[in-house]
């Protein structure tokens, strides 16, 4: 019989609290709960989550961990559980290139260096590297008041291991322990995840919240996502790991995990997004460095900066693939030019790794635009470099220099992509602004298509050069209109102009559209002869070459509307529903017709 059934909870609770540890042997398991990448649906990693303990009384893993903390066994309890994790995670087929997180009660602060000696001789034997274990912080407790918090983070860095923040936003100065210290991930509490969908506040808030953290080479977790609207809202925002029953439940059997979600890079997309011209440019000057291994030998160091003599530093990755920083020759001058430096430096009772000198850089996504990346750069004094990571793992570096010549080739391309004849952004920059605001719910976005109608005939009649002249006369008019920084005009090419509005409403929009359409079909009325003017036709030929009597020209405009709240990364839907209802528009009295996305016939 199991001791759940032959001991009543109460009474262990009672009268065995000082045999804690013996008990949670017995009854006590490892559940792991994937963490997976929200681009790709590959589980990136595991959080060990305490099940069981219930059978001793313990309604939740904080009551066993409050009732250790006050007998004087929660050291021996978390050590108990951490190493039966690691025996767990190190049977998995993956675990080179998984990470496992592990939960560190703000209460082992002071004991943090016994912990970690633990961990160590555990994960050696296991072979496992420091860098595949990750130790989440949680901001339910005011960790940065411990005083021995900021030599156990130092510690647990330069021995290799990762570190999170769990319950952001919840908790005591996540902030300040954020701007403080190295920290690889940031776990958002599920309180911003719940409804996010829904709920401008939370998207607005996790938007900026992924900004910061990556400003500052921090990935971000989702804790908690129990729906796929959430999932999708997360992903859009740029969170780079998701965590939750929408993903999977938390499992003790080993044999239930995944390697994958396929299922999940499906959710929400048709076909991949093209590459922003910010990403085409940045991905031609990527330089790839020779990289450094955490785990790597510091005679392996030596003889890598002997090989590059005209390289000062090189990008540090950890077991994962994941850049860590940089390390400088600058931090190891003080032993390559002392008697006996390198000697020191390999003394294993001195212990100096490579993790001693690894030097904090920006990590960014490859895409990330380059006024981001210029930003970063300004921002983060002494920087040699931007590490930039493709679905999180090192992709190169790219410096200043290059970050310039980036800036120019665009500033290039831009100018090659305008119309001459109005000065307007041409499709790139057009297709840049839709996908953009479509991953912007925050607000209202209205895209709308202005096409001429019966534009041929009259050039064919009147001649090219007073065709231009229609089409500058439109491109004037959309300026007197739509003036502000927000607003975007392109020029799609001859008679055919996007405007992109974000904040407006419908009705606002429909104001100056009328007037518009209006004010311009009053001025090509200018351009005919008195004689057409009056009979408000033409003759001339279609696109078929066949004779027929034209009415004068006009601008139609087809409006997608996408609401507040919808983001979306399809643009290829976008486009395809715009080009429904530009046809439905030309064949409208009013020459204006409004369309929801996703109301399109």
């Amino acid at each position: 019989m199991s001791l759940a059934a032959t001991v009543d909870p109460a009474l262990v609770r009672r009268y065995a609290s000082d045999q804690i540890v013996n008990l949670a042997k017995l009854v006590v398991e490892n559940a792991f709960q994937p963490i997976v990448e929200a681009g790709t649906g590959v589980a990136f990693g595991y959080e060990s989550l305490m099940r069981g303990q219930e059978r001793i009384g313990f309604g939740t893993p904080a009551e066993i961990l409050d009732e250790a903390h006050k007998n004087h066994q929660l050291l021996q309890l978390e050590q108990m559980v951490a190493s039966r994790a690691l025996a767990k995670f190190a049977t998995l087929a993956h675990f080179s290139s998984s990470t496992l997180f592990l939960n560190l009660d703000v209460r082992l602060i002071p004991h943090g260096e016994r912990l970690v000696e633990g961990l160590l001789q555990h994960l050696k034997l296991a072979n496992i590297p420091p860098s595949s274990i990750c130790f989440e912080f949680s901001e339910r407790f005011d960790n940065t008041s411990v005083p021995e918090f900021a030599a156990l983070v130092s510690l647990l860095r330069k021995a290799g291991f990762k570190l999170a923040i769990d319950d952001f936003g919840v908790g005591h100065g996540e902030i300040k322990l954020l701007c403080d210290h190295p920290v690889d991930y940031l776990k958002i509490d599920r309180h911003f995840i719940a409804d996010i969908d829904s709920n401008p506040r939370k998207r607005h808030l996790l938007k900026n919240i992924v900004h910061i953290a990556h400003v500052l080479g921090t990935r971000v977790i989702a804790e908690g996502i129990e729906t796929e609207a959430e999932f999708i809202a997360c992903r859009e925002f740029g969170v780079d790991l998701v965590q939750g029953w929408f993903i999977s439940r938390p499992t003790t059997h080993i044999t239930e995990l995944q390697p994958a979600f396929p299922h999940l890079l499906d959710l929400g997309k048709s076909k991949r997004i093209p590459q922003s011209l910010d990403e085409i440019l940045i991905r031609k000057q990527i330089e790839m460095l020779p990289t450094v291994y955490e785990n790597d030998t510091i005679d392996s160091v030596f003889e890598l900066f002997r090989r590059n003599p005209q390289q000062a530093f090189f990008p540090v990755l950890n077991a994962n693939g994941e850049p860590r920083g940089i390390l400088h020759e600058r931090h190891l001058k003080e032993y390559i030019y002392q008697p006996f430096g390198r000697d020191l430096l390999k003394n294993k009772v001195y212990e100096r790794t490579i993790s001693h000198f690894v030097e904090m850089a920006p990590i960014v996504g490859l895409d990330s635009d380059t006024e981001q990346l210029m930003a970063i750069f300004a921002n983060m004094e002494g920087s040699n470099c931007l590490l930039l990571t493709d679905n999180m793992r090192y992709a190169g570096v790219v410096s200043a220099a290059s970050l310039i010549k980036v800036m120019n080739e665009k500033k290039l391309k831009t100018a090659q992509d305008q119309n001459p004849l109005t000065g307007l952004p041409g499709n790139r920059a057009i297709r840049d602004f839709m996908r953009e605001s479509s991953l912007d719910g925050d607000e209202k976005r209205h895209f709308c298509y202005c096409d001429f109608d019966n534009f041929k005939p009259f050039n064919d009649a009147y001649g090219f050069h007073l065709g231009d002249h229609a089409i500058s006369l439109f491109a004037a008019l959309m300026r007197r209109y739509f003036f502000a920084e927000r607003h975007f005009l392109g020029h799609v090419g001859g008679d055919d102009f996007f405007i992109g509005v974000r904040g407006w409403t419908k009705e606002e929009l429909t104001e100056i559209l009328d007037r518009l359409i209006s004010d311009f079909h009053g001025d090509v009325l200018d351009l005919y002869s008195d004689a057409d003017r009056a009979a408000g036709r033409i003759r001339g030929h279609d696109r078929a070459g066949v004779e027929a009597l034209f009415p004068l020209m006009r601008c139609s405009i087809g409006v997608l509307e996408l609401p507040e709240g919808l983001v979306i990364d399809d643009i290829n839907r976008v486009s395809a529903e715009i080009a429904h209802i530009k046809a439905e528009a030309k064949e409208s009295e009013e020459g204006l017709v409004f369309h929801l996305l996703g109301e399109t016939n």
